[in-house]
This record gives C-alpha cells, sequence and structure tokens, in this order.
C-alpha cells in the first residue's frame, strides 16, 4: 500500500442504516422483532394494500433526534418525508418513504481514533425511512420474508472525509459504540439492525477533483467493510494505472472470493423521482417535546467511561470496553462498588467477566464477587485461584468461602508452603546445584515446582524468598561442612 499512497488517494464516504429500537413499526402497529417465523409480522399497512393510510411512530422521532444531539447534529423542528419511487421487490407498495428534501438532522460529527490520530468525520445529515423486507435466494427460486418492511431505520451519511479501511472501521465502531449505548438501536449487523453502503472513489494525490464513485451496498460486518475498501482500492488504482476509467456502479461484496462483484450501473438522483409523500404531514417538534427528549437522553459512552475513571480509578483502555453498553456498565459498576479493592476487582473482572457480560451474561453476583476480591485482595487468595474461585462460582452458584475451603484454593501460610520448598529443592537437584554454583535465575525452575506441588496454593513470592532463604542454608552448609562432607541439595 506505500506504493498506492505515494501515488493515490481514497475518498470514502458511508451510508449506515440503523434499525431504531422501538416498539412498532415506523407507519403501522406491527412488531419489529427480529427472528419470528416470516411474514407473520405484517398488516395491509407494511403490505402496502389498497386503501391504507401511513400512522408515524412517535417513538421513531424521539430516537432519530437522540441519535443527532449524540452526534452535534443541528435537529430541524420542522420536517417531512419523501417517496422514493425506485422498485424495491421486497417493498410492496413499489416506492420507499423516506426522508430526501428535509431530513431530522444535519450536519454533526463522529470522533475517531487511529494510528494515524484523532479526527472528526463529519455528517451530511441523519434521515428517517422505512426499511425494506428480506430476499432469501434459495435455488433457483426467490422467497420474500416481509416482516421486515417497514421497520423504522435511520441513515447516517458522512462527508467524504475518510481515507483508509482503518479509518472507516474506526468510525463504524463509534457509531455502534455510541448509537448502542444511548438506546438507539441494537446495533446488531449479523441481524441486519446496522447496514453499511460504502462510496469510494480513487484520485491521484493532489487532485482537487474527486474521482469516480462506486458503491458497495449492504456490507453486514465492520470486518468486510475494510476488507471491501481494501479490495476497491487495488481494483480502482490498477485501472487508473493501465489508463482506463472507472465506471460509476453499484456493486457487492462477494464475502467468499474477497471480491466485490459488478450488480448494475449507479443510478442517479433523478433516477429515484422524489416527491413530498402525500400521506404524511410536515412533521413539528415542539418545545415541549423536543426538551422531553432531550431530558431523556442518555450519558454518552465517553461520558461514562470518563466516570469510571474518575470514580473508580479504571484504566482507560478499560474504561473504553466497559461502556460497550449501558448494561455492561452498570454490571460493572455494581461489581466494583462490592469491593474495597477496586485494583484487583478490575483485573478480575477483565480476565474473567467482561467477555460474558459484554454479551449480556451476569455470571454471578456482585456480592460474590466483592468477596473473592476480598480473599484476594487481603492475600488468602492467588491470582490464579482467585480467577479459578470466579469460574466454580458460576458454574455452582455456591457461596466462594464454601467452594475456596473445599477445593482448598487458600493461599497457604509460610509454614505450609515451607515443606513444599525442601520438595521441590530434591526434586530438582541440578537447578539446585546451578544455583549453590552461582547460577541465581536457576530458582525460577524450582519455584515452578513448588507452584506445580502445592498446585498454586503457595504464594510465588513468599515461596521465592523462602526457597532462597534455604538454597543460601543449604550452600552455607555445604561451605562450612568442606569437600570431603558435602550435603547434597534437597537434603534436611
Amino acid at each position: 500500500m506505500s506504493g498506492f499512497e505515494e501515488k493515490y488517494e481514497a475518498v470514502i464516504g458511508l451510508e449506515v442504516h440503523v434499525e431504531l429500537k422501538t416498539g412498532r413499526k415506523i407507519f403501522c402497529s406491527c412488531s419489529p422483532r427480529f427472528g419470528d417465523e416470516p411474514n407473520t409480522k405484517v398488516c395491509p399497512i407494511c403490505l402496502g394494500m389498497p386503501g391504507t393510510l401511513p400512522r408515524f411512530s412517535d417513538e421513531a422521532a424521539a430516537l432519530a433526534v437522540r441519535a443527532g444531539l449524540a452526534f452535534g447534529c443541528k435537529i430541524n423542528r420542522k420536517s417531512w418525508f419523501d417517496r422514493k419511487n425506485y422498485y424495491y421487490p421486497d417493498l410492496p407498495k413499489g416506492y420507499q418513504i423516506t426522508q430526501a428534501s428535509r431530513p431530522i438532522c444535519v450536519g454533526g460529527a463522529v470522533p475517531i481514533e487511529t494510528s494515524r490520530g484523532a479526527r472528526r468525520i463529519e455528517l451530511t445529515r441523519i434521515h428517517m425511512e422505512e426499511d425494506a423486507g428480506k430476499l432469501i435466494h434459495r435455488g433457483g427460486e426467490t422467497l420474500i420474508d416481509y416482516n421486515r418492511a417497514g421497520v423504522p431505520l435511520i441513515e447516517i451519511v458522512s462527508e467524504p472525509q475518510l481515507r483508509t479501511p482503518e479509518e472507516a472501521k474506526a468510525y463504524l465502531n463509534a457509531l455502534r459504540r455510541t448509537l448502542r449505548y444511548i438506546g438507539v438501536s441494537d446495533c446488531k449487523m449479523n441481524e441486519g439492525s446496522l447496514r453499511c453502503d460504502v462510496n469510494i472513489s480513487v484520485r491521484r494525490r493532489g487532485e482537487g477533483d474527486l474521482g469516480v464513485k462506486c458503491e458497495i451496498k449492504n456490507v453486514n460486518s465492520v470486518n468486510y467493510v475494510g476488507r471491501a475498501l481494501e479490495e476497491e482500492i487495488i481494483r480502482q488504482t490498477s485501472l487508473l494505472e493501465r489508463g482506463e476509467a472507472v465506471e460509476a456502479e453499484t456493486r457487492r461484496f462477494n464475502e467468499d472470493t474477497g471480491h466485490t462483484e459488478k450488480m448494475r450501473k449507479k443510478e442517479a438522483q433523478v433516477d429515484y423521482r422524489y416527491f413530498t409523500e402525500p400521506n404524511l404531514p410536515v412533521m413539528v417538534l415542539t418545545d415541549e417535546w423536543f426538551d422531553a427528549v432531550r431530558r431523556a437522553m442518555p450519558p454518552l459512552p465517553d461520558d461514562a467511561a470518563k466516570e469510571l475513571v474518575e470514580k473508580h480509578g479504571v484504566r482507560g483502555e478499560n474504561a473504553t470496553l466497559l461502556t460497550d453498553s449501558p448494561e455492561l456498565t452498570e454490571y460493572f459498576t455494581r461489581c466494583i462498588e462490592a469491593t474495597p479493592y477496586r485494583a484487583q476487582g478490575e483485573n478480575l473482572f477483565m480476565s474473567e467477566l467482561w467477555e460474558k457480560a459484554a454479551e449480556g451474561e451476569e455470571l454471578l453476583s456482585p456480592q460474590a464477587f466483592g468477596e473473592i476480591c476480598a480473599f484476594f485482595g487481603e492475600g488468602r487468595l492467588v491470582s490464579t485461584n482467585a480467577r479459578r474461585l470466579i469460574r466454580l462460582t458460576a458454574e455452582s452458584g455456591e457461596e466462594p468461602r464454601l467452594i475456596a475451603e473445599r477445593e482448598k484454593l487458600f493461599k497457604l501460610s509460610a509454614a505450609e508452603t515451607a515443606p513444599y520448598v525442601e520438595r521441590a529443592i530434591a526434586s530438582c537437584e541440578k537447578a539446585a546445584a546451578d544455583f549453590l554454583r552461582g547460577k541465581r535465575t536457576a530458582a525460577r525452575q524450582i519455584l515452578g515446582a513448588v507452584m506445580r506441588l502445592s498446585e498454586g496454593r503457595a504464594d510465588p513470592i513468599e515461596a521465592e524468598a523462602l526457597l532462597i532463604e534455604r538454597l543460601e542454608q543449604l550452600g552455607q552448609s555445604e561451605q562450612s561442612e568442606g569437600p570431603d562432607h558435602p550435603e547434597r541439595p534437597g537434603q534436611a
């Protein structure tokens, strides 16, 4: 890519479609829930039957405004819907209701962080629209599931300010994290509640004009967005290097081959034949309604992460991970507040609970977690056994103390560790002899034997001190006995 960066520059913009987390579809009362039997969450309105009229969802507007507030957009207090007259086989009406001329949110920006540093990617707009259904290709036939038709969407359109696949992935991750945290969407890309259209052109570095843009439709994974961009940059650059023209196309990313493939020529704006939707009135956001939405606005994830750092001393990189969702933040906060040993608690939570907690699972109660942290912080458990006790408690649901006593997890005292030190020295005669000849690092091998023999219950620092002390005693004894009466390491 270094040769590419010297001669060419990619210009990337993303159109991100986000399903809103509402209790009904945008223009009817059908459920928007994912995973139901095909064509069971439909009605005459979302099936586009003649004589039906759309009824707009106030909840969808509130979530769209919430997204706009999160990214610093200007909120249009008056906006309206338009018809996009483009044939969708999975929208029975034959057109889509969207916002073209007057979106609900304009402007704003998304901050990102990459290896090149921090940047703010400006937004063009956030507008509302209805989702289409789903085409299911099976053998030589195509089936249609209309359950998704009419699910409320916002489309977040960025300015063409992204320059690399890394930046595009960072942008998507930042969007996803914020939208999930403030409850706008669950953003499950595997379920289609967040999908991305990628616009990319390549131009010679230093040129002011944009190159010919291609659009890669419906990419449903952050990693696939990165791979699709890398492939498309190579494809367009190769065409330019050969002196060939890049054609404006709509393409798709083939996950199996790793290549983008042409679907059709890129449509122009005029092909959509927009006009104002006649069956919906102008949407006016009153001061009272708007203030209520603003008061209900949850904290942003960066603000929540800052609070974790300032209030609980959480490390910055962990604070970011712990604010992936409000449920995760709330669970961690309850756990960490159950113990005065905050640093130990943070380490144990991140190593043993974070991954499952990020998926919505609470493996053990904050009280049980606090008790285990206390054992660890007070020095009664070594790190390995503290982590093991968390796993055993999560599996059985028993009290941590009972499990620790039954499984002999509590740390050994110095007097209890001493016999294991003697046995380890006896089983590592060569390492002990090497130590006595001045090779201090040989003690590590013997310490490993102490930990194995004690089944991890010995305190490694305490065991190492006892071991060094005992080896030095043996060395002194050997010197006092003289060469005719050597005492072998391990003989006590």
